[in-house]
C-alpha cells in the first residue's frame, strides 16, 4: 500500500515542479491565455485536447453508469468520441478557428462572438453563461476524484478535493496555458500507459477470463449491440446510447475549453499532427475506459452490490482487479485526466471574467498586467466555487456525476454550437441569429428538462422529482438543443438584416500574420 502513496507523491511533486518551472513564462495576457505568439506544436496541442476531453467524469461517472446500462455497447461511445469528437472536429474546426481568431485577434469564445458578430452584449451574455455552466462540470470532476480516492485509498473525499484544487490552482496560476499544456503532455503519457495496464489486468482477471467473459456478456444481453427495446422512443436503449454518443462527441464543438486548443496551434503541420495524435489518443483512452465499464456485469450481479450508486462501479472494480502497488498508477491515471480538464475549464472561465467582462465592460483602460492579475485571481475564485459545489453535492447527494456533466455540456453546446461552428463557414450569419441561439438554447434546455421529467415520473410526482428525472435525460436534451441551435441560427439569419461588410471582411478575408494556409 505504501508504494501506491509513493506513486501519488511523485505525481504531486511533478506537478509542483511544472508550476515552478513555468512561473516566469506567463507575464502577459497573451502568454497566460495563448502560450505566447508562436503557439504549440501538434503533439502538445493534441495531448492538451485529449486530456481536456477525458476526465474523472468519463472514467468514473460515464464509464460506470453507461457500462452498467449498456454493457459492452458503451464501447461505441469511445469510438464516437475519437471519430466525431477527435478526427472530424479537427478537420472542420482547427484551421478555420485558428485563422479567424487570428484575423479578429480574439482570445476567448465571447471575444470571438463580439468581433465576429459586432455585439458587445453578445460577449457579455456568453461570458456569463460560460462561467455559470462550467461550474457544475468542474464540480462533477472533483466529485469523481473524491469518490475514487475514498474507495481505493480510504482517504476522505473532501480532503482529496481540496488538496487537488490547490495543486491545480498552483500550476495554473503560476504558469497559465503554457503550464497547463506542459502538464497535459506529461499527463497524457501517464493516461496512455495507465489504460493499457488497466485493460491488461481486467482481461486477465478471473471475473473476465479473456474472450470467455465477453461471450458471457453477449449471451446475457450486454454485448456490443443494443436493441430498440420495448420502452417508448425516448426511453429506448438505442436512442439513449445514440444521444450519449452525439452529446459527448459533438458537444466539444461548442465548448470553450476544447475550442480554445485550436487558438494556440502553431501551423499547418501542427494541425495535421494534432488531428492524427488526438484521434489515436481518444481511440485508446476513450474506448478502453468505456470497455472496462462494460465489463461491470461480470463483477456485480445486482446494483445493491455497489450501493445502487453507479459512481461506485469503476472504483469497486479497480480494487478487485488491480494489485496493491499498481493502484497508485491507476489513481494517477484518473488524476491526470481530471487535473488537465480542471485546469482548462478554470482557465476558460477565468478568461471570460477578466478579458471579456473586466477588460471589456468594467475597466476598458485596464493594463495588460492588471488583466493578467485579475485572471489569476479568477482562476482561484472559479476553483473555489467548484469545490464548494462538489462538497455540497457529496454531502447532500444532489445529483450523479454523469448528469452534472451532461447538463453542462448540453447547455453550453446547445447555446454556442450554431453561432460558433456555422460562424466559421457562413458569411451570412447575423447578430440576431447568434442571440436567438444563445437565449433560445437556455430556454430550450429549461423547458425540455421539465418536459422530460414530466414524461418520466408524471405531473403529480412533485416538482423536485420531475426536475431530477428531467436532468437524468440531459444527454438527449443536449443533443436536441444543439440541433435547435443550428436550425435557429440558419433560419433567423435568413430573415434578418445582413451583417456589416466590414465585419465579414475582417473575419474571412483580412490578411494578418500566422494564418494557416
Amino acid at each position: 500500500m505504501w508504494l501506491d502513496y509513493v506513486v501519488l507523491g511523485i505525481y504531486v511533486l511533478a506537478m509542483i515542479g511544472i508550476a515552478v518551472y513555468t512561473r516566469n513564462k506567463s507575464k502577459t495576457v497573451n502568454d497566460f491565455l495563448l502560450a505566447g505568439k508562436k503557439g504549440l506544436n501538434g503533439w502538445m496541442s493534441a495531448f492538451s485536447y485529449g486530456t481536456t476531453y477525458f476526465s474523472a467524469v468519463i472514467f468514473i461517472g460515464y464509464a460506470g453508469k453507461f457500462g452498467w446500462d449498456f454493457g459492452l455497447a458503451a464501447f461505441w461511445i469511445g469510438v464516437g468520441n475519437a471519430i466525431i469528437g477527435g478526427l472530424l472536429a479537427w478537420l472542420l474546426l482547427a484551421k478555420r478557428t485558428k485563422n479567424m481568431t487570428n484575423r479578429l485577434q480574439a482570445k476567448t469564445m465571447p471575444d470571438f462572438f463580439e468581433k465576429r458578430y459586432g455585439s458587445k452584449n453578445l460577449k457579455i451574455l456568453s461570458a456569463v453563461i460560460i462561467f455559470v455552466f462550467l461550474i457544475p462540470y468542474a464540480a462533477s470532476v472533483y466529485n469523481g476524484l473524491g469518490n475514487l480516492f475514498e474507495q481505493m485509498f480510504n482517504i476522505n473525499g473532501t480532503i482529496v478535493v481540496v488538496v487537488l484544487a490547490l495543486l491545480t490552482a498552483l500550476y495554473l496560476v503560476f504558469g497559465g496555458y503554457f503550464a497547463t499544456s506542459l502538464s497535459d503532455f506529461v499527463q497524457g503519457i501517464i493516461m496512455l500507459l495507465g489504460v493499457i495496464v488497466m485493460i491488461a489486468f481486467f482481461m486477465a482477471s478471473s471475473n473476465v477470463n479473456g474472450i470467455e467473459g465477453l461471450k458471457k456478456l453477449s449471451d446475457t444481453g450486454f454485448g456490443f449491440f443494443v436493441g430498440y427495446g420495448e420502452k417508448g422512443f425516448f426511453d429506448s436503449p438505442m436512442i439513449i446510447l445514440i444521444s450519449i454518443i452525439l452529446l459527448t462527441s459533438l458537444g466539444v464543438y461548442g465548448l470553450p475549453q476544447t475550442v480554445h486548443k485550436y487558438y494556440t496551434v502553431r501551423d499547418k503541420k501542427a494541425v495535421t499532427q494534432g488531428m492524427i495524435v488526438s484521434t489515436i489518443f481518444a481511440l485508446i483512452v476513450g474506448c478502453i475506459a468505456y470497455f472496462v465499464g462494460g465489463l461491470s456485469h461480470l463483477f456485480f450481479t445486482g446494483s445493491s452490490e455497489f450501493g445502487g450508486v453507479t459512481d461506485n462501479i469503476i472504483p469497486s472494480m479497480l480494487i478487485k482487479v488491480i494489485p496493491i502497488g499498481l493502484l497508485g498508477l491507476i489513481g494517477v491515471l484518473v488524476l491526470s485526466a481530471s487535473m488537465s480538464t480542471l485546469a482548462s475549464v478554470s482557465l476558460s472561465s477565468a478568461s471570460v471574467l477578466s478579458v471579456d467582462l473586466y477588460k471589456g465592460a468594467i475597466n476598458k483602460k485596464a493594463s495588460d498586467k492588471n488583466v493578467t492579475l485579475v485572471m489569476r485571481i479568477m482562476c482561484f475564485v472559479f476553483i473555489a466555487i467548484s469545490v464548494v459545489i462538489a462538497i455540497l453535492n457529496k454531502l447532500y447527494n444532489i445529483t450523479a456525476i454523469a448528469y452534472m456533466m451532461s447538463l453542462s455540456w448540453g447547455t453550453l453546446s446547445g447555446c454556442f454550437f450554431g453561432p460558433f461552428v456555422l460562424g466559421l463557414y457562413s458569411k451570412k450569419l447575423t447578430k440576431t441569429a447568434a442571440f436567438s441561439s444563445i437565449i433560445g438554447g437556455l430556454i430550450f434546455t429549461a423547458v425540455f428538462t421539465v418536459v422530460f421529467g414530466i414524461l418520466k415520473v408524471g405531473g403529480a410526482a412533485g416538482f423536485g422529482n420531475i426536475l431530477k428525472a428531467g436532468v437524468a435525460s440531459s444527454p438527449l436534451t443536449g443533443v436536441l438543443c444543439m440541433c435547435f441551435s443550428v436550425v435557429i441560427t440558419l433560419v433567423v439569419s435568413a430573415f434578418t438584416k445582413k451583417p456589416d461588410e466590414q465585419l465579414v471582411h475582417d473575419a474571412f478575408e483580412k490578411q494578418v500574420d500566422n494564418l494557416i494556409i
